[in-house]
């Protein structure tokens, strides 16, 4: 008997968390809807969305409330993300998870096709550049980490426009006094119409290119990273002398940037391209 009862009270624990392990998915699943969102969303709504019992979505946003995860704004009566979640995101980006995990796939590229190749994201009108990796015996590149450049000039910068809404670019450039040039270039993108028809090809082919507009002989292709709602996180570019590499052999040199642009993608638990 006593060792049937030491047996029993052994197992509680793991019990115990078992039970606990659908709420805790719960609880992650209404914050990742939450966090998907415009605004905030009723109870109701939550409950439908997920496919649980109103009376679990209450109980799970009462103790989310109670720790600072969601907000009740009563006057709504609606739950948005609170400043616990906010802390997370912080938390996020001092901890540079793109950057690390993103510096040894592109050391990983360099080293395949002896180009330079390096990491951007958006930043309001620019991509700001976060990690680079050099190729042994290539010139020095202006894309160096916290560098800032017009995100139309860029390859990086065209590759995460393109996988944003229409609606989000044209705010980003509504006249012509958003664009800008490093220097002149024929054929430059300076408007909104330029911009537009440019975005759609990188759409259609799934990488974009730049053509000298950042520094004069040097090309780039990229490919955007994306998150679990397919929205751009990042870009993964390359960075060549043009006169090198002949433009029919671009696409080859797409396919390999696309690949570890969708490898990093996943890694983020994120959209990788179709």
């Amino acid at each position: 008997m006593a060792g049937t009862m030491a047996a029993t009270a052994a197992k509680r624990p793991e019990s115990a968390v078992k039970a606990k392990v659908p709420a805790a998915e719960n609880t992650l699943r209404i914050l990742k809807l939450l966090g998907s969102k415009r605004g905030p969303m009723a109870a109701s709504n939550i409950a439908t969305a997920l496919g649980l019992p109103r009376s679990s979505v209450y109980h799970l946003l009462g103790v989310m409330e109670a720790n600072g995860f969601v907000l009740h704004l009563h006057e709504e009566q609606r739950y948005g993300l609170g400043i616990s979640a906010f802390e997370l995101s912080s938390a996020y980006s001092r901890q540079e998870p793109l950057s690390r995990l993103g510096r040894p796939m592109l050391a990983s590229l360099v080293d395949v096709l002896g180009e330079s190749a390096h990491l951007a994201v958006l930043h309001g009108r620019d991509v700001l550049y976060i990690v680079e990796e050099r190729a042994k015996n290539r010139p020095s590149l202006v894309t160096d980490v916290g560098v800032r450049l017009p995100s139309h000039l860029t390859a990086s910068g065209r590759a995460i426009l393109a996988a944003l809404p229409k609606s989000q670019v044209r705010a980003l450039y509504p006249n012509a006094a958003a664009f800008s040039a490093r220097h002149e270039v024929e054929g430059a993108i300076m408007k909104y119409s330029a911009l537009s028809s440019h975005l759609d090809r990188v759409r259609q082919r799934g990488y974009a290119t730049e053509h000298g507009e950042v520094t004069p002989g040097f090309g780039s292709i990229a490919a955007a990273v994306t998150d679990h709602l397919g929205w751009p996180t990042a870009a993964v570019a390359v960075t060549f002398l043009e006169d090198k590499l002949p433009e029919d052999q671009w696409p080859v040199l797409a396919a390999r940037v696309q690949k570890v642009a969708d490898e990093l993608s996943v890694r983020i638990h994120g959209r990788p391209s179709k």
